[in-house]
């Protein structure tokens, strides 16, 4: 551990030293003044926003005479990527003018000072109209003000191997009705297939968000009990449901149905998972994104022509197949301005030329997305791009969104901790539901706390 944090505090600096010599470039001088720094995610096989950026870059460059957009990629896992992230925030002079936000983080940096209000731009963007009502509301803040522009949305689902369950003697295609109906799959390919990863459900501290929100929460969200109470404005750290939420991860990884402990709480996992295990039939079920395809398309970071025919589709079912029947769980990025931009309004005119309707629609196909635009979305390029692109949209009718309140980043970071305890043995499921529910009184306030 001690190496690891050397290693990344080293990085930390490093990406720092970096990103101030990059952004310096808009504090002063009429040359430095026409500079656009640009932050965002690359990582693993997740290279479709390196494409865009490129891409708006040249048109952008080629629009505004004289002006020069700087691209500050980072190379980081899902968690490193918002830390180093928060780091640039943090001066002046190495906070981008344009940042990629995961739209549960935005009011964490809204209440740090990091993001500029959009409402005034966005009045006088015609393209505004093209955006769902439900996706304007993914970067508002407490103050009902908005803070980005949105790439995109998602659903989560059960992503299953044809040819691995007709091995194993499972139906295809396959409908699960209950968690016991996803175990028992699982244990029948641990006994039928030695050799093959029965189930991925991402958990603990190096799966980072992925592991709260498509791990513990697409369970939680399925049974009666939720993370907060928005009638009483308060946390739940002791319920039923998480418990039992907490008990499925253990019974995957105490019988081991899923990956090796130490595998799954490596931070490369998920791209490992992505060019290695999936496409070489070595996993049966994974728990994960309706983006997945976007790593096998033609374009992306490991095309795998017959994803589409080896790869069937399931909806997460409840717990014990209670209406709806199935659950999901919804979130997204967007694009926005830094409160620390010299020039807001060039800042934002780069957020309007990246999504556009034809650059939404080219990363909308490339990343796996479903449109947030409505032109997009009846695009007929759109419609046909993919075969799993209304199964995915369909889970919108039944999927949940996080509390995306200041104090969430500090809960699912315990969410992590609680789920890491339970599948390395550490702790039972009841001593990490207690633990979890005294570091989330701690972080928010006893009085933010039910349970």
């Amino acid at each position: 551990m001690r190496r690891r944090t050397r290693t990344l505090l080293a990085g930390l600096l490093a990406l720092t030293l970096s990103a101030a010599t990059a952004c310096s470039g808009g504090s002063g001088g009429d040359s430095e003044a026409k500079t656009l720094t640009v932050a965002y995610q690359k990582f693993g096989t997740f290279i479709q926003m390196d494409d865009l950026m490129n891409k708006v870059k040249g048109e952008f460059e080629a629009a505004h005479q004289g002006w020069t957009v700087k691209l500050l990629p980072i190379e980081a896992s899902e968690n490193d990527y918002y830390t180093k992230l928060t780091l640039m925030n943090r001066s002046p002079n190495t906070a981008p003018d344009i940042l990629y936000e995961d739209t549960f983080l935005v009011n964490t940096d809204i209440q740090a000072g990091f993001l500029t209000p959009l409402d005034d731009y966005l009045a006088k963007w015609a393209d505004w109209n093209q955006f769902t009502e439900a996706s304007k509301t993914a970067a508002k803040g407490l103050d009902g003000k908005i803070y980005g522009v949105p790439m995109g949305t998602d659903t989560r689902a059960l992503w299953y191997n044809k040819e691995l369950f007709a091995k194993a003697g499972l139906p295809v295609p396959w409908q699960p009705k209950t968690w016991d109906d996803v175990l028992t799959a699982a244990r029948t390919v641990k006994q039928k297939l030695p050799g093959v990863i029965p189930m991925n459900v991402f958990s603990g501290k190096g799966a980072g968000e992925a592991a709260s929100m498509q791990g513990f929460e697409m369970l939680l969200y399925g049974t009666a009990d939720t993370l907060y109470d928005e009638s009483s404005k308060k946390w739940l750290v002791d319920t039923p449901g998480f418990l039992d939420s907490l008990t499925f991860i253990k019974t995957v990884y105490g019988e081991k149905l899923g990956p090796e402990v130490q595998d799954a709480l490596d931070p490369n996992f998920g791209t490992r998972l992505n060019s290695e295990l999936i496409p070489e039939n070595k996993i049966a079920i994974d728990l994960n994104g309706s983006w997945q395809s976007g790593n096998w398309i033609e374009t992306g970071a490991k095309p795998w022509p017959e994803w589409s025919t080896v790869l069937g589709q399931a909806p997460m079912p409840t717990q014990n197949g209670q209406p709806p029947g199935s659950t999901s769980m919804s979130g997204g990025w967007v694009l926005s301005v830094g409160s620390h931009a010299e020039d807001k309004q060039a800042a934002f005119d780069y957020v309007t030329l990246a999504l556009n309707k034809e650059n939404s629609l080219a990363y909308d196909i490339a990343a796996g997305q479903i449109a947030e635009r409505k032109d997009v979305a009846e695009d007929p390029r759109y419609l046909k791009s993919n075969p799993t692109l209304k199964f995915f949209t369909d889970l919108v009718q039944v999927t949940h969104f996080r509390p995306a309140y200041p104090e969430y980043p500090r809960v699912s970071n315990a969410i992590q901790v609680a789920m890491e305890a339970v599948m390395t043995g550490q702790q039972t499921p009841e001593q990490a539901m207690a633990t979890y529910g005294d570091t989330v009184k701690a972080a928010v306030g006893p009085d933010k706390v039910s349970g």
